[in-house]
């Protein structure tokens, strides 16, 4: 992609390693991240992203000795190959959707998970799914947003598991996590990191109130209520200056604003 981004290691406890599959929704690829802490023998590997062969041995290399497997969320581009990396590696997955573990532990808002010293606090984060969690490292003051926050550009509701109300009100924590200055950075699922969490978040929100001010003002111009309204109709208007190959991923975020105007 344009930026070169490649992954790395950020902070002390994180390391990025890349996956080849590139495209319209994953950007670069999907970030599988590998966290431990320094001097520590056992690492928590974060979406091991597609079954790619040559990928996971590259996720097993710079893992070394894995205690657990977590998700941020189900869709298949981060959750494809949990369980076979998970069963090579000798450890468990543990995921909000009890479809997608293996082994007897779930994951939850609240929860913390902690191996050999690191600590990785789980934040509920639904809307772009229903079952999307973030993970905070409060001693590398990153979080871990999965496809809540995108490296680059903004990201989709994926209408109807994912919703805008509970995408807003997890923008509004994390923001509120950046705002008490317990996370500056944050180490995305797509794209490159975000050294600086806050101002991306006050975008995140204010993209989201705009777009739905636009789709009010489109549901105007088509002269239809929410409930009835055509979405790729209402796309065709508010996207109009926007690549129509991408029009397909708006129609899933259009829904689901009609969806929250239709609630409200």
């Amino acid at each position: 992609m344009t930026d070169g981004w490649s992954g790395g290691s950020f902070g002390e406890r994180g390391r990025c390693v890349l996956a080849p599959n590139p495209g319209i929704m994953t950007l670069d690829g999907t970030n599988t991240w590998i966290l431990r802490e320094p001097g520590a023998a056992r690492s928590v590997v974060v979406d091991p992203g597609p079954a790619v062969v040559g990928h996971l041995d590259a996720v097993a290399e710079a893992a070394g000795d894995v205690a657990v497997v977590l998700l941020t969320h189900h869709h298949a581009d981060h959750s494809e190959a949990a369980r076979e990396f998970a069963e090579r590696v000798g450890a468990g997955v543990r995921a909000l959707d009890p479809a997608y573990r293996l082994g007897s532990e779930g994951l939850a808002d609240g929860d913390v998970v902690e191996v050999d010293g690191l600590e990785v606090r789980v934040v509920g984060t639904p809307g772009h799914s229903g079952d999307s969690l973030s993970f905070w490292v409060p001693a590398d003051g990153a979080v871990l947003t999965g496809d809540t926050v995108l490296g680059r550009g903004t990201t989709v509701v994926a209408h109807p598991d994912g919703t805008l109300g509970a995408y807003l009100d997890s923008l509004d924590r994390l923001h509120a996590l950046a705002s008490a200055h317990e996370v500056s950075s944050i180490w995305p699922g797509h794209g490159p990191v975000i050294g600086d969490a806050l101002p991306v978040l006050d975008h995140y929100i204010a993209h989201r109130r705009d777009r739905l001010e636009q789709v009010r003002a489109a549901l105007d111009v088509l002269d239809v209520p929410a409930a009835s309204a055509d979405p790729r109709a209402v796309v065709e208007v508010v996207y109009a200056d926007v690549d129509p190959v991408l029009w397909g991923a708006a129609e899933l975020s259009v829904r689901a604003q009609l969806a929250f105007l239709s609630a409200h």
